[in-house]
């Protein structure tokens, strides 16, 4: 299975924000949408980076709360590991899993088309399992 199956049933919308914000908007912006993670891209649409909870947290700690008024671009990942909707569930588990993050953006043509978590990759996953599943019991019952 790809990307791209994923994707077809979860949209391809993507929350964005500019990395001329503030983390505390970055913040507000992560709850109103009950999200673990942004993509920050710059005015024409380019991925800039990409913020995380796990980001927040590190600027809070080393910063205290003043951080909450430093701008994303401060803060953000810069070096952002993305897939394209042909990749597989298995080669993005893999990048997920060696560099520790859960978040994804999906790149097509040079531009942002998605963003999958690792949420969205088990529960794909498990869904592939319970068909291998059904598939295999009805052999053994016809058998």
């Amino acid at each position: 299975m790809t990307v791209k199956a994923i994707l077809s049933r979860q949209g391809n919308n993507v929350i964005t924000i500019e990395p001329t914000r503030t983390l505390a908007e970055a913040v507000k912006t992560l709850a109103e949408h009950r999200i673990g993670a942004v993509v920050v891209a710059n005015p024409d649409g380019q991925v800039a980076g990409i913020l995380s909870e796990r980001d927040i947290v590190r600027a809070l700690a080393n910063r205290g709360p003043g951080a909450l008024q430093d701008e994303i671009g401060q803060v953000m990942t810069r070096k952002v590991v993305t897939c394209t909707e042909s990749d597989t569930v298995a080669e993005i588990m893999e990048r997920m899993t060696q560099g520790k993050f859960r978040h994804l953006p999906v790149i097509e043509r040079g531009k942002l088309a998605g963003l999958v978590s690792i949420g969205d990759v088990v529960k794909h996953r498990l869904g592939e399992m319970e068909h291998e599943s059904n598939a295999l019991r009805e052999y053994i019952l016809t058998a």
